[in-house]
């Protein structure tokens, strides 16, 4: 299979900057239906420095009884992203996401900018559609042999 990120990666990525308090996080998480976002640099808006999720919200803060008015998104974010290019191949994805043992993948450009995110789900229903289309081959060739035997 030869899938480039480009081909079905989310385009349109919620996103917000470092000095975000974890409330109003966890609000924009609720209002665009994710369990992440990329937490961008202040200034410049398209340069992402770094992600924070639905997890870090509550095994971080929640989990330890800390009042969530008093961080930020800079203050529990991840910061080691992990980026993946618009035209690299599914597997090659897979393969970081495994070796990195993430849920998602920030997209950039070649200049560094957030054109994308691909989470583990994407892949998933890259694969069962793919799947799907593998099995009804298997059954239109079962079904084609039967009849070119009968």
């Amino acid at each position: 299979m030869s899938t480039r990120l480009s081909d079905f990666a989310t385009s349109v990525v919620a996103v917000v900057e470092p000095d975000t308090p974890a409330l109003v996080v966890a609000q924009v998480m609720r209002k665009h239906h994710v369990g992440a976002l990329v937490v961008v640099d202040a200034q410049n808006k398209s340069q992402p420095i770094g992600i924070i999720t639905d997890r870090d919200l509550v095994l971080g803060l929640m989990a330890e009884g800390l009042d969530p008015a008093l961080f930020t998104a800079g203050d529990i974010m991840s910061v080691n992203l992990v980026l993946a290019k618009p035209t690299m191949d599914v597997t090659e994805a897979i393969a970081l996401m495994n070796s990195h043992q993430l849920r998602r993948l920030a997209i950039t450009d070649d200049q560094d900018r957030l054109v994308g995110i691909v989470t583990m789900e994407d892949v998933l229903v890259l694969l069962t559609r793919e799947l799907a289309t593998l099995t009804a081959g298997v059954v239109g060739a079962r079904d084609r042999e039967i009849k070119h035997r009968s």
